[in-house]
């Protein structure tokens, strides 16, 4: 399975758990040509921080693949979700 279905399914599982906001973030910032600090990665398990280096991979293969934009519109409602908590 290719690491933007895996991380799909990861961040669908649980939004609101740490990693998946930081993979979410990744793919925001990654769609949006936006920065993201590396450091982030860090704060990942050794599982996770696999998963984004493989999204980082496929990204950079494959810019315009389909599955791509369903990663996207779920990690842009994380971030939704993460604004109305601070509100």
């Amino acid at each position: 399975m290719n690491a933007i279905k895996v991380a799909r399914r990861f961040i669908e599982t649980d939004p609101t758990e740490p990693s998946a906001k930081i993979l979410a973030r990744l793919v925001l910032a990654l769609e949006s040509e936006m920065s993201f600090e590396l450091v982030t990665l860090y704060e990942l398990d050794y599982k996770s921080f696999q998963l984004a280096m493989d999204i980082l991979r496929e990204w950079r293969l494959d810019r315009y693949y389909a599955s791509k934009s369903k990663l996207f519109d779920l990690s842009l409602q994380v971030s939704e979700l993460k604004d109305e908590s601070k509100a």
